[in-house]
């Protein structure tokens, strides 16, 4: 008699768990590890720096579209750039919360400042991006 494979049906969904050591970087060289919340500050300043849909290596929901706020008005780009910044930053695990955004408008750029609560403390994150 032939023997036949049996199949499981049981399906297991592992969350995604985000890895809390980075390189050590400075403006130099690349030199040991971090971890904690230097290793969270590099991984928010990559992940707002990157232009959504523009790298293959990264999912979709990785990045931020910065391309579509180019031009609006600040009425429509504050909203639009928080909820963003927002939806990017809190699919990370480590990340409790975002809040008190403070956004000036040059000619060609807006700065945005955050605070940041993760599970290793709170610090404020701020950049340049075009406007």
């Amino acid at each position: 008699m032939i023997p036949y494979p049996t199949l499981s049906t049981t399906l297991e969904v592992n969350p995604i768990e985000y890895s809390n050591r980075s390189y050590n970087m400075s403006t130099k060289q690349i030199q040991g590890f971090v971890d904690g919340l230097e290793a969270l500050r590099q991984s928010i300043a990559k992940r707002i720096g990157t232009q959504r849909f523009d790298h293959p290596i990264y999912s979709f929901s990785y990045g931020i579209d910065w391309r579509s706020l180019i031009g609006q008005p600040p009425e429509y780009y504050r909203p639009e750039a928080k909820r963003m910044i927002e939806e990017s930053l809190l699919q990370d695990d480590r990340i409790l919360e975002v809040s008190n955004f403070k956004f000036e408008f040059g000619i060609r750029s807006c700065s945005i400042g955050f605070n940041v609560q993760s599970i290793f403390g709170n610090y404020r994150e701020s950049m340049e991006v075009p406007a």
